[in-house]
């Protein structure tokens, strides 16, 4: 077995591509800026000023803090990366940290979106929920850019 098998036995990865008819600087705004991403992710904003080293935060509606970490990498408009943890529920909060990685990709009149969010742990329950949340935030967020109007199940929320 090589390293590389050996660490994907050990980690949980997520991967997500999807092409947004917008443009590079459209698409970095709408992923960090609260008045973008209250429209498209659960009524949901991002505390940080977005320096590599900062802090960052993920504040739901209510003003409870969802999701924290640090801002591992900027380069606006094509990568930023955050370490993240789950912080509402604590059997994913004792997971610990994750890493959310987002390429932006020019293409012709597109932006190819990369989202990968992984984490060093086999079965990883966080991962998982990312699996099914982070589909819906991005289709939402590509409606949103496209045509002005996000899904309404993203536009809070669920119960």
């Amino acid at each position: 077995m090589t390293n590389r098998q050996a660490k994907n036995l050990n980690s949980s990865k997520f991967n997500y591509v999807t092409y947004i008819r917008t443009t590079p600087e459209q698409l970095w705004d709408a992923l960090i800026k609260p008045e973008f991403t209250k429209q498209y992710w659960f009524g949901s904003h991002h505390e940080s000023d977005w320096k590599q080293g900062s802090s960052w935060k993920l504040i739901t509606p209510d003003g409870r803090n969802c999701d924290s970490g640090e801002v591992l990498e900027v380069k606006r408009p094509q990568r930023l990366v955050l370490k993240w943890r789950h912080e509402l529920a604590p059997e994913l909060k004792a997971e610990g940290y994750s890493q959310a990685t987002m390429e932006l990709e020019p293409i012709d009149e597109t932006v190819k979106l990369t989202v990968t969010h992984e984490m060093e742990s086999a079965n990883s329950k966080f991962i998982a929920g990312c699996s099914n949340g982070w589909p819906i935030i991005l289709s939402s967020l590509k409606s949103y850019l496209e045509t002005g109007q996000s899904h309404k199940q993203s536009r809070k929320m669920p119960n």
